[in-house]
């Protein structure tokens, strides 16, 4: 999958993400973009919307996302809280449908 790690989140992050095609927001030329307009750009090239953004899902209409959205849910976006999380994502990653938003937290 094509995964846009959001400006809250490390670069460092998606090396972990193996199998997949991680990408930053600042990488792809769209730091400071607003979530609405992040989220239809990010639909045009990526699968998933990976954030720490927990407000996310109560500020856009759910019923019409244009990507998948995995918000990732620690303590902090340090790698040190981050590391425990990607077996869940990775697993959410496999299950995860088109256009549909989860959370994930360590020992899902």
């Amino acid at each position: 999958m094509r995964i846009l790690l959001d400006e809250d989140l490390p670069r460092r992050l998606g090396a972990l993400l193996v199998g997949h095609e991680c990408v930053t927001v600042q990488r792809a030329g769209w730091s400071g973009i607003k979530n609405g307009k992040l989220l239809a750009l990010a639909g045009a090239k990526f699968d998933v919307f990976l954030t720490m953004d927990g407000g996310l899902e109560f500020q856009q209409n759910l019923s019409t996302l244009p990507v998948a959205v995995l918000i990732a849910e620690a303590v902090s976006n340090r790698m040190e809280h981050l590391e425990p999380l990607v077996p869940a994502i990775l697993k959410a990653l496999n299950h995860l449908s088109p256009r549909t938003l989860r959370h994930v937290r360590k020992g899902q």
